[in-house]
């Protein structure tokens, strides 16, 4: 293990874990698990991979619909609602040169109230944040990263 993240600065991971507490009280759970397994995807979280789609398992997604999250763009298993938030998790994840494009942003904002929204955008930042210190700190370390 390279670090303890949460014993070298346990403020930081209360503040991480509390974010991600915030999302899962406040986006619906089928999105969540969506969300947060496309994230960790790109991300290369393979424990996080593991995590979220046992969890979406658990809570009654479908199988086929977990398989494709990685080719969400030629399936046909996931509604227009659901398809805006993958593409913003790809867009918020990997934001490129100009950020998040503004035709995206404006269906986003079609598909999604404005506190929708802003809770959507908390839950990528906060599954980014906690892949990327996993894929940083080695997979040994993932497992005290979400306990």
């Amino acid at each position: 293990m390279r670090m303890n993240f949460a014993e070298v600065a346990p403020r930081a991971y209360k503040l991480m874990i509390a974010l991600n507490t915030y999302t899962t009280e406040h986006v619906d759970h089928t999105l969540l698990e969506l969300v947060k397994l496309r994230a960790s995807v790109l991300n290369g979280c393979a424990f996080c991979v593991d995590m979220h789609t046992q969890d979406a398992l658990k809570a009654g997604e479908n199988p086929q619909r977990l398989f494709a999250v990685s080719v969400w763009r030629e399936s046909r298993f996931f509604s227009d609602t659901e398809r805006v938030a993958l593409e913003l998790t790809d867009a918020v994840t990997r934001p490129g040169e100009h950020g998040v494009p503004d035709d995206l942003w404006e269906r986003a904002s079609k598909a999604f109230t404005e506190k929708e929204l802003a809770d959507l955008l908390a839950l990528i930042i906060s599954i980014n944040g906690l892949n990327r210190l996993g894929v940083t700190l080695d997979s040994a370390t993932e497992r005290h990263l979400h306990a």
